[in-house]
């Protein structure tokens, strides 16, 4: 079970006011924290690497944004809320590469578009020792005694933690299809999901068993 952070919202948004924070960046951390229903650590460092890439990336307002994230702990919901990146939309693709780390970029018509990679940098971790302890899960970390010291340090850091690059994404290609149905099951899916006729569902990934009424 995730263990609770001390600090309510009155203590965060007055971290982010003394730091100089700006009003829509305090907002991005309220409406995230409220998505997310607490202010897990990842979450707070997500909303700093998206406000971030954002302002690198610069893109005309009311434009789609596309991401991809390399973590599939928290980081996600702050793409989904900050630029509406959802895998729902079309416009986030999750891997679970491992890496705290999301790149974004522009609408594209060609296979490769250019694009801002935000990470976090490892090796500016050593100025925020709590950080440190949390991140590379060192049994010297004890939530419940470093809980707060720890979410006061990832305000106080901001993009401190932070690195950026410039990346070529590849764009992926829509691939056509048509429905079809399952030769084990009997349910319709998308022909070009099938394997020799199989669903996934049906070839050993099924995330679920039946049960009797």
């Amino acid at each position: 079970m995730q263990p609770r952070l001390n600090h309510t919202w009155d203590d965060i948004e007055a971290r982010l006011e003394s730091k100089n924070s700006t009003p829509e960046l305090i907002e991005h951390f309220r409406r995230c924290i409220g998505f997310h229903t607490f202010a897990a650590p990842g979450l707070l460092i997500g909303v700093f690497m998206v406000d971030y890439a954002l302002e690198l990336l610069d893109p005309p307002e009311n434009e789609k944004i596309y991401a991809v994230c390399e973590s599939t702990k928290c980081l996600p919901d702050a793409l989904q809320v900050i630029a509406h990146c959802t895998v729902g939309n079309g416009r986030l693709r999750v891997l679970p590469i491992g890496k705290f780390a999301i790149t974004m970029n522009r609408p594209a018509e060609t296979a490769q578009v250019d694009g801002i990679r935000v990470f976090l940098d490892g090796e500016k971790m050593g100025q925020y020792p709590t950080f440190a302890l949390w991140y590379t899960k060192d049994p010297l970390f004890d939530p419940r005694t470093r809980g707060t010291a720890l979410i006061d340090e990832i305000i106080d850091a901001g993009r401190d933690l932070l690195s950026d690059e410039r990346v070529r994404v590849k764009v992926p290609k829509k691939q056509p299809w048509e429905s079809a149905i399952c030769t084990i099951c009997g349910e319709m899916v998308p022909d070009n999901l099938l394997v020799d006729g199989a669903c996934a569902d049906c070839r050993s990934q099924s995330y679920y068993e039946k049960t009797a009424y």
